[in-house]
């Protein structure tokens, strides 16, 4: 047979017997489903141990249960008894079930929490299955769905989808600090009017302030991280608990930028005399800040020539250290190298 076929891991009503897989699976929703595909790649002993493995995973095989004969499963599915035996072999090699002298194959206790890759993935899998199960959504659906995922892109780059250049330039230039994978950015709007173009391939990010417009434009199913912003408050009280009587500049294309710098070193006791603000989008913008004993800034003004090397440069992060981990992960992380 060269098409996929689907399949039930379940006696007929005659040949149940207590003990036997039927009457253990009467405590479940359903019969446990095997899918082979023999005209794939995989083997098919390595499917049957796979879904063996991801059922017991998903609590449909209870430790205890007893797995149909070699005999019986390779009547019942047309497929070779080797084909079974060698299934049950690596089942047992892999610690997912035991024999029993004169009693047959029987899934064994599973105490130990996953602990490889694999068996991690292996739980998240069986996740989505019992989910999938619990929703009653149709195995067919639940392939459909997976095969999308498989067949989508993988991310090639992060999409930061924010109105204002300003906040930008500052994020693209942060993310641009911990990893290799290119930022493009665009509007809500834009993917209003065309989502596909603008999502293919892409990890969606957002700052805080604009997550319920870009949630609203992005299609269902598409992720969005929503990028912590750092607590200006918590970052620059340690930094400028001896600031008193000094002069210091804060220095930002970006108005809010300035405005937050304002509203939060005034509170933090800095008068206003004390304070200096600067458009870097201005001409000359930088004059007069030599005489300053610190200057704060974010990323993109601390790479500017103009900006003096005398003062004290503090460089306000707005991506929050969760974030950026993030990004790390996601994404090709800079290396200490570069």
């Amino acid at each position: 047979m060269n098409a996929a076929a689907l399949y039930f891991l379940e006696a007929p009503a005659s040949a149940a017997r207590p003990g036997q897989l039927q009457s253990t699976l009467s405590r479940s929703r359903g019969p446990v489903r095997l899918w082979f595909a023999p005209g794939s790649d995989v083997p098919l002993y390595q499917q049957l141990t796979t879904q063996v493995e991801l059922a017991i995973l998903a609590g449909d095989l209870k430790a205890g249960d007893r797995l149909p004969s070699t005999r019986e499963l390779a009547r019942r599915y047309a497929i070779h008894p080797n084909t079974v035996s060698a299934g049950y072999r690596q089942l047992e090699r892999t610690g997912w079930t035991e024999h029993r002298r004169g009693g047959g194959v029987y899934v064994r206790p599973q105490t130990d929490r996953p602990s490889t890759p694999k068996q991690q993935l292996d739980h998240a899998i069986a996740h989505v299955f019992r989910l999938a199960r619990d929703l009653d959504v149709p195995f067919s659906e639940v392939r459909g769905r997976v095969a999308e995922w498989l067949a989508a892109p993988p991310p090639s780059h992060f999409l930061l989808i924010d109105p204002d250049p300003a906040a930008v330039r500052i994020l693209q230039a942060e993310i641009a600090a911990v990893t290799r994978f290119p930022v493009i950015s665009c509007t809500a709007a834009d993917l209003d009017e065309n989502a596909a173009q603008h999502l293919t391939g892409a990890v969606p990010l957002c700052r805080p302030s604009q997550e319920r417009a870009v949630r609203a434009a992005l299609p269902s199913g598409i992720e969005l991280h929503t990028l912590q912003i750092t607590s200006a408050r918590g970052w620059l009280e340690p930094r400028l608990g001896q600031a008193a009587g000094y002069l210091i500049a804060v220095v930002s294309h970006w108005p809010t930028f300035r405005d937050t710098a304002r509203t939060m070193l005034t509170s933090a006791g800095l008068s206003e005399d004390q304070l200096l603000f600067r458009d870097s989008t201005v001409r000359g913008w930088h004059r007069g800040l030599d005489q300053a004993a610190g200057i704060l800034c974010d990323a993109p003004t601390a790479a500017l020539p103009q900006l003096p090397a005398g003062p004290l440069h503090i460089i306000f992060p707005l991506i929050a250290d969760p974030s950026l981990d993030f990004l790390r992960t996601h994404g090709e992380p800079v290396t200490s190298e570069r």
